[in-house]
């Protein structure tokens, strides 16, 4: 499975978050039953400094996977670009990456 890009834009010093679909080769959603999930920004790929997102599963049978930040962590992301991922780890351990892309960090002005 390759990964599909999805850009983000998270606003500083509120909360974020981005539900997505994931998806089999024949377009069914893929059962999430068992799987577990990370997902990291960085300033770029090899930045060693990063931000977990939050995971939830709000609906594994369709496929369903959401990532988030509170407001404590957006609030610590300098305004810019980054680079993210998800990575799905499956009941045997396989891992793929379904999600990937760019965020635009906006600067709050309140």
């Amino acid at each position: 499975m390759a990964a599909r890009n999805v850009n983000l834009v998270i606003e500083q010093n509120v909360d974020f978050e981005a539900t997505f679909t994931i998806k089999n080769a024949n377009n069914s959603p893929l059962n999430l039953t068992g799987y577990s999930a990370l997902a990291k920004i960085r300033k770029h790929p090899d930045a060693t400094k990063y931000t977990n997102f939050v995971i939830s599963f709000p609906n594994r049978i369709n496929g369903v996977v959401k990532v988030a930040l509170a407001v404590t962590s957006t609030g610590t992301l300098e305004g810019g670009r980054y680079v993210y991922d998800l990575v799905l780890i499956s009941p045997n351990n396989y891992k793929t990456r379904p999600i990937a892309g760019n965020v635009l960090v906006l600067p709050g002005v309140s």
